[in-house]
């Protein structure tokens, strides 16, 4: 029976669990599972956490989890793999963007700021200063 997992299996970790089933279906009585297969695992748990691995694979979580860290791989916390920085690109805007920012002082006085266009919060910074600052 074929474990259930969430989403798309990546192409490896269904190579890898072609191989399981192949020697499942070919093992003599209660025979460990062969070195080489449990080394393929440790390394794809590096890669795609242990719980899909060994979900997929049809494996015991703690005895995967075992030899992950018999092995010191990041693995071992479950980990996927490295982040890196990914740059979203906006999408262009149909009108500049427009901010405004209103201001009032205990004493009653007002400043409205309203900005058009690519300035941002130093502006409001700027001008917000000069307005606190005026009243002392």
């Amino acid at each position: 029976m074929r474990p259930t997992t969430r989403g798309a299996v990546p192409a490896r970790l269904e190579a890898l669990r072609r191989r399981f089933e192949r020697w499942r279906t070919t093992r003599k009585g209660h025979s460990p599972i062969p070195d080489p297969l449990w080394a393929s695992a440790v390394k794809l748990a590096g890669v795609y956490g242990l719980c899909r691995t060994a979900r997929t694979l049809g494996l015991d979580y703690n005895a995967l989890k075992r030899r992950v860290a018999s092995v010191g791989s990041d693995a071992a916390c479950g980990a996927a793999p490295a982040m890196t920085f990914v740059e979203l690109a906006s999408a262009p805007q149909a009108g500049l963007p427009e901010c405004i920012v209103e201001l009032e002082d205990p004493h009653g006085a007002k400043m409205r700021i309203q900005i058009k266009g690519s300035q941002g919060p130093d502006v409001v910074t700027a001008v917000s200063r000069v307005f606190w600052s005026a009243g002392r």
